[in-house]
């Protein structure tokens, strides 16, 4: 009994962080759903779950309002219950893939039917890639690896090579593919970031094995492992299954790689690091992310809405992740962003003055896509 209680204390959400699986269980649930109650609106579980009831329970249950203690950082992070809350997203989300295919292999279903189920596991696909996310920051060998096998049902294992050596060295300046600009609208966001990843995970791992004296055809080459491990499953369903879940499979993989690039617009969306007399950027700090501390949504995605403290330590494992008052503030969770950034003029509407107001109305410390001016105090752009 004190052992629980000394976990309570350590951690309030401890056990609710077993809710995150919940996102991958919508792959596996919804041909039940639909056999016990007759109504197809099941099949598109995914998106009725993430775009509609979670808004309304980040709307109901409001912010967290609680971050770890120093003194729980070193308990806390050598935890391994956290590292399995992340690891069984996996079984679960590989099943649900192929409980989709058997199903879309059916002739039983209509197409719409069949959509439906394509468009519920995108969505699993995109939070699949939060968990390929957090295990790819890790330093140990089994986190990494799983994190390509994460990214595979997506076909975006380049987000593991360009996401930690390029978005996180480039964050918050007119060089990452990844940061949205000030006025930038989603739609036009979201080819830039795309393509520009992919080049950019191409150049970097092309340095990486130069370095290390290595070929691109090699079995080091990190993005040759990630599309191997795509095509494995792709081909593995395709064989199974027939050649006529391809459309099917193309569609989740785009809504999946279009919800993560959706989120990286929402994260750092018109917000700059300033350059030092010297042409470095300065340190990422907790200012060049949006934060949001919405319990739910938080719970979902393992703590991605601390985005700033995030970006501020990397190497920070989820359930240590705090939410800092020097961070620019949401106005609600992602997934309620998310539902405002499709639509470019409302966004801008409800985000347009909050960059400006993070910046004291000084329209030239944005990130509009130009050089960044030069500062020689940092410290002198912190809120007042």
């Amino acid at each position: 009994m004190s052992i629980f209680q000394n976990s309570k204390a350590r951690d309030p959400k401890r056990y609710l962080w077993i809710l995150g699986l919940i996102a991958p269980s919508c792959a596996v649930v919804p041909s039940q759903l639909v056999a016990r109650t007759g109504l197809p609106i099941f099949w598109w579980i995914g998106p009725v779950f993430v775009l509609g009831l979670i808004p309304l329970l980040d709307l109901s249950v409001g912010d967290d309002g609680s971050n770890p203690r120093d003194e729980d950082y070193q308990s806390l992070s050598n935890d391994r219950y956290y590292r399995w809350c992340t690891y069984l997203f996996l079984p679960l989300q590989f099943a649900g893939l192929f409980v989709a295919g058997y199903l879309w292999a059916s002739p039983e279903l209509s197409v719409a039917d069949k959509l439906g189920l394509a468009v519920t596991l995108g969505f699993v696909s995109g939070i699949g890639i939060n968990a390929a996310h957090e295990l790819g920051h890790r330093v140990e060998h089994l986190e990494r690896w799983l994190a390509k096998v994460a990214l595979a049902q997506s076909c975006y294992g380049h987000f593991f090579v360009e996401h930690n050596h390029g978005h996180h060295v480039r964050v918050a300046t007119p060089e990452d593919p990844a940061s949205a600009r000030f006025g930038e609208s989603l739609w036009g966001f979201l080819p830039r970031s795309a393509t520009g990843g992919f080049r950019s995970a191409l150049k970097l791992e092309r340095e990486r094995l130069r370095r290390k004296g290595k070929r691109w055809l090699s079995r080091d080459n990190q993005l040759l492992q990630a599309w191997t491990m795509s095509v494995a499953l792709w081909g593995t369903l395709i064989v199974l299954f027939g050649p006529g879940l391809i459309p099917y499979l193309v569609v989740q993989a785009m809504l999946g790689a279009g919800l993560l690039e959706t989120v990286n617009y929402i994260e750092h969306y018109g917000l700059l690091r300033p350059r030092r007399a010297n042409g470095k950027y300065v340190r990422c700090s907790p200012r060049d992310s949006w934060n949001s501390d919405r319990l739910v949504t938080n719970i979902l995605l393992f703590h991605l809405q601390r985005h700033s403290d995030h970006h501020a330590n990397p190497g920070r494992r989820y359930q240590t992740l705090r939410s800092s008052e020097q961070a620019p503030q949401l106005p609600a969770g992602y997934a309620t962003m998310i539902l405002l950034a499709v639509v470019p003029p409302l966004w801008r509407a409800v985000m347009d003055h909050r960059v400006l107001e993070h910046y004291g109305g000084d329209l030239s410390l944005v990130n509009k896509g130009g050089p960044p001016l030069t500062t020689r105090d940092p410290s002198s752009l912190a809120k007042n």
